[in-house]
């Protein structure tokens, strides 16, 4: 009876370890994700979170955003405005995917072709706004990835304004976090990106947003969702709270919609419950001037090349600033020469650096500087 009993305990806890391992392998499964993820503070563009966020792949037409943040260079240069009325070319027939039914000859306003594309996603309209920016869709291209360029964007490359499926159109979410902090600054876009359903071309077309965000998350003021076969589902979302920090998410290559836009959105939040900006904030008034041996002035007054915000836990107390600095310098002294280093860090972690440069110059010391100096104080 003692044997049957102790045989049944025996096989009680094996299969609840079996269970319970095979629940855990579960609960693992459920918290590795194939698609790729990433969050960033706009301003300083710190990465906060990310999950294969340097992983090249499709962005589908996420890729428009680098469009959007061309012309929004335009307009801010004067090259067009929004009242500016555009007309189509023969370019926009045929054009595939979502569209406005422009026709060849057809005009429309500089502001309705950026809603159609914002919140239509409308191919034609970008096909306009690229022609009237560069002349040709090429040129334009050719600007894309001149601009990714200049932003330091060394994995993602552009085929088209549209992002249409092209496997040798790639990005990554960080690249496209990028992309999304530089687009944040122009905030005549803000009303668009907010946007979930309106009308154009006299109200005879409407608009409807892909972005469920638009409607559903108050922080909210932009940017895309989009889908397509090679890209799977993707978000790009900003988030701004009442004090102006705005945080960033982008979400590649998801399996469904509400995955993409309900991670993004996680995301945001994640910024907003968890991390703080805060400013270095060093004044120059704490770094004396130093000395100098062998020069016309004993000393040379030095300050900070460059000072920054930072983001860091909330909960963190005040950054700890640390100064490495020389007794002396020798002449001769050049006006923002580096002599040391000011490094900021947050417990013991380092989240901010600058050069302590001089802020003035300081001649060396010659005979005839001497002898003029000496016949100064005689005649005095």
């Amino acid at each position: 009876m003692k044997r049957g009993f102790l045989t049944f305990l025996l096989c009680a806890v094996a299969a609840a370890a079996f269970f319970s391992a095979l629940s855990a392998g579960k609960k693992n499964e459920e918290v590795i994700v194939d698609y790729s993820y990433v969050l960033v503070e706009s301003e300083t563009g710190a990465v906060l979170a990310e999950n294969n966020g340097r992983q090249p792949r499709s962005a589908g037409y996420l890729n428009k955003l680098m469009t959007l943040l061309l012309i929004a260079e335009d307009i801010e240069t004067g090259k067009f405005r929004l009242t500016d009325e555009l007309t189509a070319s023969e370019s926009v027939l045929g054009t595939k995917g979502s569209v406005v039914w422009l026709q060849h000859g057809d005009k429309m306003t500089v502001e309705e072709l950026l809603k159609s594309v914002i919140i239509g996603n409308a191919n034609d309209a970008v096909t306009v706004l690229a022609e009237a920016s560069e002349q040709t869709l090429d040129k334009f291209v050719m600007r894309m990835n001149t601009r990714a360029f200049d932003l330091g964007l060394r994995c993602t490359s552009f085929y088209s304004p549209y992002g249409y499926d092209n496997e040798q159109e790639i990005t990554t979410a960080a690249d496209m976090a990028v992309i999304c902090s530089e687009l944040s600054k122009y905030e005549q876009l803000t009303p668009y990106f907010k946007t979930w359903r309106d009308f154009v071309k006299d109200g005879t077309v409407e608009l409807v947003s892909e972005n469920q965000l638009t409607r559903t998350y108050p922080q909210h003021i932009g940017f895309k969702a989009s889908h397509s076969e090679l890209s799977g589902y993707c978000a790009a979302e900003c988030g701004k709270s009442e004090n102006g920090t705005k945080y960033i998410s982008v979400v590649l290559g998801a399996p469904d919609a509400e995955t993409a836009q309900n991670k993004a959105k996680e995301l945001c939040r994640k910024g907003f419950s968890e991390y703080k900006v805060t400013a270095t904030m060093f004044p120059d008034e704490m770094l004396l001037p130093i000395k100098v041996r062998n020069g016309r002035d004993i000393a040379v007054p030095i300050r900070l090349r460059s000072q920054s915000s930072v983001v860091v836990p909330r909960g963190a107390g005040d950054l700890r600033t640390v100064t490495v600095l020389p007794k002396f310098v020798t002449a001769p002294v050049k006006n923002g020469q580096v002599i040391g280093t000011a490094a900021f860090f947050n417990g013991k972690t380092l989240v901010y650096e600058s050069d302590i440069i001089t802020d003035g110059s300081v001649s060396p010391l010659d005979y005839s500087y001497i002898f003029r100096e000496m016949l100064l104080n005689i005649v005095e």
